[in-house]
């Protein structure tokens, strides 16, 4: 883990992180003109990075809603086989779907501002936690996350699992750990479905 004044805003990144990737979400919403076509287009790839996204907290559970970052276990099964950060990949797929749901009936640069500034400020996020994460997986699990980060990507998933995976799927703990998650889902539903009809 990393000290001084660097660490903490990390910290801080990592403890606000839902608050800040939800500022996206509400700019789409507020200046979003949702078409036909980019609901089409945009709704399955949402729907299909929230699967992913399930898919992972099946094997990493509620520690993944901690306000600081824990692990009891190096998980290294399911997606995580795959690549390293499965929830955020997930999130990214999810947001891009609706920032494609959400700006079809846009002109091309109110879309390309609206989409860049929402996938743009889930970089920046990721880009400050991720390392942060990292350095406190290395800490706690040493050779063994060593071993893990040379077979498998943080971000573009590998045609090529893990040597050796650890963890089980429990997808009881998907509704508890999710549960946040599906209600902010719901929520952009709603309002693409009412910008829709408005539209």
């Amino acid at each position: 883990m990393r000290d001084g004044q660097n660490g903490d805003f990390e910290a801080f990144v990592f403890k606000n992180r839902g608050a800040l990737l939800s500022i996206p979400a509400v700019l789409l919403a507020a200046f979003g003109k949702p078409s036909a076509f980019g609901v089409t287009i945009g709704l399955p790839l949402a729907i299909a990075g929230e699967l992913v996204r399930c898919w992972a907290v099946g094997y990493s559970g509620v520690t993944t809603r901690e306000n600081h970052v824990t692990a009891p276990e190096l998980v290294t099964a399911g997606p995580y086989a795959y690549v390293r950060n499965p929830l955020y990949v997930g999130n990214f797929i999810t947001a891009a779907g609706f920032a494609l749901a959400y700006t079809g009936g846009n002109d091309a640069a109110r879309r390309a501002l609206l989409i860049g500034g929402a996938l743009g400020t889930m970089a920046a996020v990721y880009s400050i936690i991720v390392p942060y994460e990292e350095a406190y997986l290395r800490a706690q699990f040493g050779e063994a996350y060593d071993a893990y980060t040379a077979h498998v990507p943080p971000f573009v998933p590998s045609g090529t699992p893990a040597l050796e995976q650890r963890g089980e799927w429990k997808p009881s703990v998907i509704a508890q750990a999710e549960s946040k998650t599906f209600g902010t889902f719901g929520a952009m539903l709603a309002v693409l479905a009412l910008k829709a009809l408005k539209a």
